[in-house]
């Protein structure tokens, strides 16, 4: 198969979808690689480093596209790059179509094959290809959180670690999945005050002992979430329903009863957000004002780091990349049903039941 690794477009998107170790992985089973060039320079690995690995580089996007089989991105395509869809495209990336309607229905269309990195899942229930960018933007997010914070940027000039005599910000986390896991062991180490919000008691409790009960733990329902909404400096919003358009939780209203200058970090803009008053913002205009509550929702907060989360993204996606690149696209999905999972858009139908349904359309399955 031809497999090809686009520049990514998204503004501030410094990410790449594939590592030279990649590259080699993939010619290893007897694949082609394109590689446009400059694609990883973001990433800090140069044209260089790809030829090296046996991937071909190609001068521009149309080209790589139309010779493409397979092409691996990190972010979901944007309308310019609609027109290179077409019937025998297998496209795997980040897709978040239940938020974002006009990608689904140009896959529709072009009755391309799509998988979603966020929708493979696991037995247990588990998002192993949405893990280490939760995990990286969770970690991410109390650095965020920090700086909104901050007076000079309409924050409430709070510190969050607090100071002798003073005491610690308040930090909420809603959601105590990977990404909010990760949030809270942060704002811990910073030595914030930290209130976790979940609908599981299992995930409550393991991060309670993980934690060393340095956090409080909540169940989540409105009344509790009333309540700590009025009392935090900072929210984090981390919560995921796969495939689906992320619930919103807080609603204007709680928004507008919260402190003036506190903040909130929405890690679920990508599926929608968490917030009435969300809407998403990028690394070069990060933040706004709303109720004057500073809202911090950039869609892609990895690509802050875009060294880092090449590797971390490879290092999980490249197993499953190698089984589509393999068999094809059907075949590996009957052979993982994890992978199976994935699969969000077949020969101008919509396969996954979460994704349909925010899309209000009936799911097909290709398996009968």
């Amino acid at each position: 198969m031809i497999v090809g690794i686009p520049r990514e477009i998204k503004v501030d998107e410094n990410r790449v979808a594939l590592t030279p170790a990649g590259v080699g992985a993939l010619r290893a089973h007897g694949h082609s690689v394109l590689v446009e060039r400059g694609a990883g320079t973001g990433s800090g690995l140069d044209d260089r480093a790809f030829r090296a690995a046996g991937a071909r580089i190609v001068p521009s996007a149309p080209a790589l596209w139309r010779a493409a089989n397979l092409i691996l991105k990190v972010k979901e395509l944007l309308p310019v790059e609609f027109s290179y869809l077409r019937p025998d495209l297998i496209v795997f990336t980040y897709l978040h179509l239940a938020a974002n309607p006009e990608l689904a229905r140009a896959l529709i269309a072009s009755r391309s094959s799509a998988l979603g990195y966020e929708t493979v899942q696991l037995e247990d229930g588990s998002l192993p290809l949405l893990a280490p960018m939760s995990e990286v933007a969770g970690r991410l997010a109390i650095q965020a959180g920090a700086w909104c914070l901050q007076a000079q940027n309409g924050g409430r000039g709070v510190l969050l670690s607090g100071a002798s005599g003073v005491r610690p910000g308040r930090v909420l986390v809603l959601g105590a999945g990977i990404a909010g896991a990760n949030a809270s062991q942060v704002a811990v180490g910073v030595g914030a005050e930290v209130t976790v919000m979940d609908v599981s008691a299992p995930r409550l409790r393991y991060l309670h002992d993980i934690l060393g009960g340095h956090l409080n733990t909540l169940m989540s329902n409105r009344a509790a979430l009333e309540e700590e909404i009025t009392q935090a400096d900072l929210i984090v919003g981390a919560v995921l329903v796969p495939g689906a358009r992320a619930p919103r939780l807080i609603t204007r209203a709680m928004v507008a009863r919260m402190k003036p200058g506190a903040a909130l970090v929405d890690l679920s803009i990508d599926q929608g957000g968490t917030s009435e008053t969300s809407r998403p913002t990028t690394h070069e205009q990060p933040i706004y004002r709303h109720h004057d509550v500073v809202h911090y929702c950039v869609t892609n907060m990895p690509a802050a780091v875009p060294h880092t989360s090449t590797y971390a993204l490879t290092n999980a996606t490249l197993s499953y990349a190698l089984e589509i690149a393999d068999s094809g696209v059907l075949a590996a999905c009957r052979q993982n049903p994890a992978l199976r999972g994935g699969l969000n858009i077949f020969d101008g139908h919509v396969v996954h039941p979460a994704v349909a349904q925010a899309l209000g359309i009936e799911p097909h399955s290709p398996w009968s």
